[in-house]
């Protein structure tokens, strides 16, 4: 099962809690925190897991484009073409600073500055041709990021439920890339793929605020889409098949505030 198919289901599971009626909910406890919510402001951190994603979008009829020994200087064949592209995803960690406004007793405004450290894989398969014979290879090529990020989001909380309280987000964040390839140089026939440093995101999440004895512990699952087209072309069968390369980005995290 895909691991982008089980944060649905989590993201599924949190809005069945949030709509689910419980009357043992309602029940009256002790309140930890009970003035918590009446601060102006309050500070904290994240700790989160990511995936990083791409949305791609290849050209029409990329296939059929052929590709000389010049223009792939690392596939040693007489002429290539794109058979396939995909992407791959893996996991990666997100930490941060939280700094939250009051705006009312239901609305927060929210700035989380963090880091986010990950990788993407472009997968090719590709058709080469060396004196006449025709053979099928994969190519993978590794895009590592470490993202610094400016995320200002709008908080809306539902109604506290004794010691706990449901929220969503929504908001942008700017985000530059600091292990961003877009100025390496080809090296021993290594065609590096380039990407952006920086890039606009729109955000929308949802989560869970329990209130604890002596701090608010929250619980939260966070959806980035990209703007911009993140790829530098160069001219080379690794990046003039691509229309379009969005970054995606999913964040299950961890507030400690």
């Amino acid at each position: 099962m895909r691991l982008s198919f089980l944060k649905y289901i989590i993201l599924a599971a949190i809005l069945l809690v949030f709509l689910k009626p419980d009357s043992h909910a309602q029940r009256a406890r002790v309140r930890n925190l009970p003035n918590y919510d009446l601060a102006p402001y309050h500070f904290g951190f994240i700790l989160g897991m990511n995936q990083m994603l791409f949305s791609l979008k290849t050209r029409p009829g990329y296939q059929d484009v052929s590709y000389y020994a010049l223009q792939t200087p690392d596939l040693y064949a007489d002429s290539s073409k794109l058979f396939s592209l995909t992407h791959n995803p893996s996991l990666g960690f997100t930490i941060g600073i939280v700094s939250n406004l009051r705006i009312n007793e239901y609305l927060d405004l929210r700035f989380v500055p963090s880091l986010s450290f990950g990788e993407r894989d472009l997968l090719y398969t590709i058709r080469t041709n060396f004196e006449g014979v025709d053979k099928l290879i994969d190519i993978r090529k590794k895009l590592q990021s470490t993202f610094v990020e400016f995320p200002l989001h709008l908080k809306y909380k539902g109604s506290r439920m004794n010691n706990v309280r449901p929220y969503w987000l929504v908001g942008a964040k700017y985000s530059i890339d600091l292990a961003s390839d877009s100025k390496k140089k080809e090296e021993n026939n290594n065609i590096y793929v380039a990407l952006s440093r920086s890039d606009v995101y729109g955000e929308m999440g949802a989560g869970l605020d329990f209130y604890t004895t002596f701090f608010k512990f929250g619980v939260e699952l966070k959806m980035s889409y990209g703007f911009f087209d993140v790829l530098k072309r160069e001219g080379n069968i690794y990046t003039l098949p691509v229309d379009r390369l969005r970054s995606k980005l999913f964040l299950l995290s961890f507030t400690f505030e």
